[in-house]
């Protein structure tokens, strides 16, 4: 079985804060904020014309690593990307109390 995973490379700066972000082709949210917009149907693909933004929603905690679940504000569909050692997930866990 193949993936269908499309490495992506492309700088992007945050459509909910505006902090700018460079890709690395694994990078699809926002390291400060942990917002996303909803533009892929697979991961890296880019073909989805929703572009909603991805709201941080919650975190489950998946073979010892976080996995930051996303919700469109859009169309409401729901994502879960796995977090990045550069993601301010204490600043996330923060605002949700």
């Amino acid at each position: 079985m193949s993936s269908k995973f499309q490495r992506t490379i492309e700088d992007f700066s945050c459509a909910h804060c505006g902090f700018f972000v460079p890709g690395d082709g694994f990078t699809n949210h926002c390291p400060k904020c942990l917002w996303s917009r909803h533009v892929d149907n697979y991961p890296g693909d880019r073909a989805n014309d929703c572009l909603g933004l991805m709201e941080p929603t919650g975190l489950e905690l998946e073979k010892g690593q976080y996995v930051i679940v996303h919700e469109c504000q859009k169309c409401r569909a729901r994502k879960r990307v796995k977090a990045r050692n550069e993601d301010d997930i204490r600043k996330f866990l923060q605002s949700m109390l």
